[in-house]
């Protein structure tokens, strides 16, 4: 009886044993998938957001000038084509959700309804030089990164509810990812070619002051940037293929490695806020992977 007993114990042993070698494992966090096919959108690629009700637009879906929008199972389908000479580099949505586009050929922050799709002009600036990407307070004040590729120079500027354009600094390095801590009391901007994250202080009326060096990066590119719920900040790594999370201390918390190279930016979504959607430039579509911390707009 002995023997039995331990004969059918190691086949137990043995059964469990191949279950759990066997058997899927469960998704890790940070790791990337591809969510989209490939060459859906232009070499533009850029600019993901979601809107209220969950839906997700980014731009230049097929070719320069148009949003696309975004199934949760990765197809797309065209939204909206702009006005001719347009080309959208960011999305965000107001509090009435009218969803506000960065058209940086021509020096546009531009209003689309997306019940109508009437794509009409928010704030025309001419000392604009390319306002590239895009974030919005509780206000509506928008906060615009606006960069002069050519000079590897930048500025950056706020846009009032009523379309009036304050620059906030000049003379800085390629501004682009801009982005809000959840408490919208610290302002977030990096330098592309510089590699630089800068820190400012946001006052009520939405002025900045007291700017500081959050990190520093020895290599390759910055590009997009958003905050998770704890103040964290995902930061895509243009040219190096990945996203680093960087805590508001300004410590490097880890970097989450992307099957391409160009990655241009990312938000969060999903049922939970732990989603997080890479556009990616060089495969000309996106991935995604899950994170531990929500997006910051999810409660």
């Amino acid at each position: 009886m002995k023997t039995l007993r331990t004969v059918l114990s190691l086949t137990l042993l043995a059964v469990l044993t191949l279950y759990c070698t066997t058997r899927p494992p469960a998704e890790g966090l940070y790791v990337a998938r591809d969510f989209t096919a490939e060459n859906l959108f232009s070499g533009n690629i850029e600019g993901p957001a979601f809107d209220s009700k969950g839906n997700l637009y980014v731009v230049n879906y097929l070719r320069d000038g148009t949003i696309g929008r975004v199934n949760s199972d990765g197809s797309c389908e065209l939204f909206v084509e702009l006005p001719e000479g347009s080309i959208a580099n960011s999305i965000q949505f107001d509090s009435k959700g009218d969803m506000l586009l960065a058209d940086f050929p021509r020096h546009n922050v531009l209003r689309l309804h997306p019940a109508t799709k009437e794509v009409g002009v928010f704030c025309h600036e001419e000392r604009f030089n390319q306002p590239n990407d895009l974030c919005i307070n509780a206000k509506d004040q928008v906060f615009a990164s606006d960069p002069k590729w050519s000079e590897s120079s930048g500025q950056l500027w706020r846009i009032d509810p009523g379309g009036k354009a304050v620059l906030l600094e000049t003379g800085m390095g390629t501004t682009n990812g801009i982005e809000l801590s959840p408490d919208e009391r610290r302002l977030y901007v990096n330098e592309s070619v510089q590699r630089r994250v800068w820190r400012y202080d946001v006052d009520a009326q939405g002025n900045v002051s007291n700017k500081k060096l959050l990190i520093e990066f020895a290599d390759n590119g910055l590009d997009g940037m958003k905050c998770d719920r704890e103040g964290n900040l995902y930061i895509t790594r243009w040219g190096k293929g990945t996203v680093a999370v960087v805590s508001p201390e300004g410590r490097l918390l880890r970097e989450v490695v992307l099957k391409g190279k160009k990655c241009s930016n990312l938000v969060f979504g999903g049922k939970d806020g732990r989603d997080v959607f890479v556009t990616l430039q060089d495969r000309k579509g996106m991935e995604r992977f899950r994170c531990a911390v929500p997006g910051k707009r999810f409660k």
